[in-house]
């Protein structure tokens, strides 16, 4: 299996729903958002994808979530964003609209901080 990998940054601030202690209050993060792509075979160029490509969708993403209240994006409204949420959030924002090779497996893991992260994982269907 091969598989490439971008990392990206955003700051944003967000209060947790439910039993989760100080986490409740509203607090901020510098968020780290690491993308690997894996698939079986790579292209006669020697690659599985463009990363050009790849670090345009996330920049767009995180662009929406810069320096930003979670609570205050609108397609996150109705989320309790903790790490995971995110993630899967992240995900379906980078691979929306994505015509991937087959068996192309997507996993975004979002660090809260150095130690803290959640993640979500899935194959990408075209």
């Amino acid at each position: 299996m091969y598989e490439v990998g971008i990392v990206g940054h955003f700051e944003a601030a967000h209060q947790l729903h439910g039993d989760f202690g100080p986490a409740c209050r509203l607090h901020g993060h510098t968020y780290r958002v690491e993308v690997v792509v894996r698939g079986p075979e790579i292209d006669a160029s020697g690659v599985l994808l463009d990363i050009g490509s790849l670090q345009e969708r996330l920049a767009t993403c995180l662009a929406e979530l810069h320096y930003q209240n979670l609570a205050d994006v609108p397609s996150l409204r109705h989320t309790n964003t903790t790490a995971e949420t995110m993630a899967r959030f992240i995900w379906q924002q980078v691979t929306s609209d994505w015509t991937a090779p087959a068996e192309t497996t997507v996993q975004v893991r979002v660090w809260e901080s150095a130690a803290v992260f959640g993640g979500y994982e899935s194959v990408v269907t075209s």
